[in-house]
């Protein structure tokens, strides 16, 4: 059995008590940091082995690790923050499950994308998640196509990039258009701000040091 346990996005109180009897009950766990994952684990004293599982080390342990399942071993997958997976690993080894009847299971849990939607105050009956934009080959071409749509759309981005984003969706959407900017979720400085693309852009630019991981929802293109 494969698990697939989201863990929290900054406060640590948000995992669920099933998250946790995983944790402490499988005899492994996959973690694509595991000095980060283990300030988790040490919070509730959890003593699982964690073994690395991360973008560069994937493609070739996957199958090795199908085989120990195969075999009877137990493993959660977790990533630094949120759901594995979701603009993080995790796809090649389910996949790698998938494909050879080794049972997943995927727990409910934190990402960061759906408190951003959902207090953005922009329509989220449909949208488009996009997750990290290409940094520089395809990244136009995305940017165009988004700008295109009638729906509301997801990014992430790195706080070092922010007003540089939000300069390009200002070429491709226009000053006009509606987003939010969604940062330090669920942490002691957390800030969900929503306003035309001109000013969001004209209050970071005064900004120093933007921190944390960010969320920008785009309102779709109005027909």
């Amino acid at each position: 059995m494969l698990y697939l346990v989201p863990t929290p996005i900054g406060n640590l109180e948000d995992i669920t008590l099933r998250a946790l009897n995983v944790l402490k009950e499988v005899d492994v766990i996959l973690a694509e940091d595991t000095r980060t994952s283990r300030k988790l684990l040490n919070h509730y004293e959890i003593e699982t082995s964690l073994r690395s599982y991360h973008a560069h080390n994937e493609h070739s342990i996957v199958q090795n690790l199908v085989a120990e399942l195969d075999g009877g071993t137990q493993m959660a997958l977790i990533s630094d923050a949120g759901m594995p997976g979701i603009s993080d690993p995790g796809f090649l080894l389910v996949r790698a499950c998938v494909e050879a009847d080794v049972k997943v299971e995927c727990l409910p849990g934190a990402t960061a994308f759906v408190p951003a939607l959902v207090a953005s105050g922009i329509p989220c009956d449909k949208f488009h998640y996009e997750g990290f934009l290409p940094h520089k080959k395809g990244r136009q071409t995305r940017l165009t196509y988004l700008a295109s749509l009638p729906v509301t759309f997801v990014l992430y981005e790195s706080p070092y990039r922010l007003v540089k984003c939000l300069g390009q969706l200002i070429e491709h959407c226009g000053p006009e258009r509606t987003a939010c900017v969604a940062r330090e979720l669920t942490k002691l400085h957390e800030e969900v701000r929503t306003d035309k693309l001109q000013a969001l852009l004209e209050y970071y630019e005064t900004q120093d040091k933007v921190k944390g991981e960010i969320a920008i929802v785009v309102a779709g293109k109005e027909k």
